[in-house]
């Protein structure tokens, strides 16, 4: 799904910066840091949120829930990538799912409990799909960054 651009004024861009440093702040504390109402902020919130441009989530330490093993896979492919990346992206193993240029038609990100259940997705899940040519595996031993708030600077 390909959506248009939407331009940010000033103001916008100091909502989805309180959000970005605390989700939970409320729309009042929100509206005093950037000189609107409570209900102005809710209703350029819930409009920021339409749009498709944000969204407001939790983010989990997947180590600390159990999954000890995330790895990128980059996945050489035939025939039509974008059908074979949503097919990827239903199972629930995968984080996210990005077509790309080079040397990977696709990437993705799996998050699992351990070598095992790596090795059961790369054998019997991904592998296994019509399209798939060949793979190779990033194990991720530790991210040393990870960041939200781009965007509004």
């Amino acid at each position: 799904m390909t959506r248009t651009p939407v331009a940010l004024d000033d103001i916008a861009k100091s909502i989805i910066e309180q959000l970005q440093a605390d989700g939970r702040r409320s729309y009042a504390e929100i509206g005093k840091a950037v000189g609107l109402s409570e209900a102005a902020v809710r209703q350029r919130v819930q409009k920021l949120i339409d749009a498709g441009l944000m969204q407001i989530v939790a983010v989990t330490d997947p180590k600390q829930l159990g999954f000890a093993r995330q790895a990128l896979i980059g996945i050489r492919a035939t025939g039509d990538t974008v059908e074979l990346a949503e097919r990827i992206a239903e199972m629930t193993e995968v984080a996210y799912v990005i077509l790309t240029a080079g040397s990977f038609d696709i990437l993705a990100e799996c998050v699992v409990a351990d070598d095992d259940a790596l090795i059961t997705v790369l054998n019997h899940r991904i592998r296994a799909l019509e399209g798939v040519v060949g793979t190779e595996t990033f194990v991720n031993l530790r991210t040393v960054k990870e960041r939200f708030d781009w965007g509004t600077r």
